[in-house]
């Protein structure tokens, strides 16, 4: 019996058959939701959250291949199982080559489904630490607070990479929770138990950033009046962060190679190298491509560093979150402050979701906290928030607008990769010319603009 609820999306035309799953399913204590259509299921992706999704090959519209390559884009470590009839079973074996993780063929045997079931939901959940079998599913990652399905797809692939010592690099602006994606990758790793050890490159001085990271023996110069294990010993078999690692200096990029190539650190001062075991998994808002065209970060380090990437968005590109991060925030303030607030008005949390939050969750928890401080009762009014946020919040972009700005982006992007070429395009786009005119126009794009340089020579 499945202990922990883990929930399965199904998705089959045939009404019967979908019900008969779903009956199975939820008897071994699975929480089980349906769609009859493909694109129905991608709609409830969002909302259902599930853990593994069981689909019919073949349906009307979008078939289960299709939905299978939508659901890799949002969501790569989401397992997927398809159902076949014994016709298509070539097709099914296909399938599992492009990254399904299994088929079963119909009329499909219970137990069978059942354990194809437990055994995609184990990989799934492979990263869970060995040494806490009852950890629920979420506690790793209780800090990060979220209904964002970018951030879900982002935690999913963190859960499975957590299970390896692959070193992992994090992208993301300035206060997007860089630190707090790294704590939980190592809370849902075999590592959980040792230590996890913080320190931002780009905060130390250059002369004692080696000694921060690697440790000195006494004596090693001025002012070293006894001996410092430095981070990578002190980690033991934890993890070691290293945030802002695009601004470590050059020279320390070479023995921090080393020390990474070797599995071994040198103190300062010491004639004798230490073995080390740590998991590495580094952070930055700085474009390391870049840095690599301009010799600033060493390309050989890079690759070292960047097994596994995710990218954090930026917080106006998770507004969904956002009352629910206020209201988190707003908790642990009160207790700190020690002040009878309640809550938002619904006017004040509406001025906080339009608002642009270049400075990401991080300025979000300073308005909080302000807003907090300068409450004059129990519900934070809508000039308090104003006064917190200092200045006019920017205007959500309104859905008929952001509709207009996504066709508007969508031709060019056409228009740029046939240069020019309107048939072409509106093949691709699966119009005919004449409309496919009619949408440029309302655009004002013109063939013309999208035509490389030597046509116009």
């Amino acid at each position: 019996m499945n202990q922990t609820k883990h929930k399965i999306l199904v998705v089959d035309d045939d009404q019967d058959l979908l019900r008969l799953l779903a009956i199975r399913l939820q008897a071994s204590g699975y929480e089980v939701s349906t769609a009859e259509t493909g694109e129905r299921a991608l709609a409830q992706l969002a909302v259902a959250s599930p853990h593994l999704v069981i689909t019919d090959m073949r349906m009307p519209g979008m078939d289960g291949m299709a939905l299978f390559e939508a659901i890799r884009k949002r969501n790569p470590a989401l397992p997927v199982i398809i159902l076949t009839a014994h016709g298509t079973i070539p097709d099914a074996v296909e399938a599992v080559q492009r990254g399904v993780f299994g088929y079963l063929t119909k009329p499909f045997d219970g137990k069978l489904l059942l354990r194809k079931t437990e055994q995609a939901l184990a990989l799934n959940n492979s990263a869970a630490p060995a040494t806490e079998p009852q950890q629920t599913d979420r506690a790793w990652r209780a800090e990060i607070i979220t209904r964002n399905q970018d951030m879900e797809s982002i935690l999913a692939k963190a859960r499975l990479v957590a299970a390896s010592d692959a070193s992992v690099m994090v992208f993301g602006e300035s206060g997007t929770g860089k630190e707090l994606l790294a704590r939980a990758i190592h809370r849902a790793s075999p590592r959980a138990s040792q230590p996890f050890v913080a320190l931002n490159c780009g905060a130390i001085p250059e002369q004692l950033l080696e000694s921060e990271l690697f440790g000195h023996v006494k004596g090693a110069f001025t002012g070293a009046i006894a001996d410092h294990k430095g981070l990578f010993r002190a980690a033991g078999k934890g993890t070691v962060f290293l945030d802002e690692i695009g601004d470590m200096p050059l020279p320390l990029q070479v023995k921090l190679l080393r020390v990474l190539q070797e599995r071994e650190v040198r103190p300062i001062g010491s004639t004798q190298a230490v073995k080390i075991d740590v998991r590495i998994i580094s952070a930055t808002h700085r474009n390391l491509e870049e840095a690599i065209r301009t010799g600033s970060f060493r390309e050989d380090l890079y690759y070292r560093l960047h097994v596994v990437a995710l990218a954090l968005p930026p917080l106006s590109e998770r507004r969904e979150d956002i009352p629910a991060l206020a209201n988190h925030f707003l908790q642990i303030l009160v207790d700190r402050y020690r002040k009878k607030v309640s809550g938002f008005s619904a006017e004040g949390m509406e001025l906080l979701v339009k608002h642009s939050w270049p400075g990401n969750v991080r300025e979000l928890f300073n308005a909080v906290e302000q807003s907090v401080a300068l409450a004059t009762s129990a519900t934070i009014s809508t000039a308090v928030v104003e006064s917190a946020l200092r200045g006019k919040p920017a205007e959500l972009t309104s859905f008929e607008a952001a509709r207009f700005e996504f066709e508007r982006d969508y031709l060019a992007k056409l228009l740029k990769m046939t240069n020019g070429n309107v048939t072409q395009a509106a093949r691709l786009a699966k119009r005919n010319r004449t409309e496919f005119y009619k949408l440029l126009q309302r655009h004002h794009l013109t063939p013309g603009m999208f035509k490389p340089a030597s046509a116009h020579s």
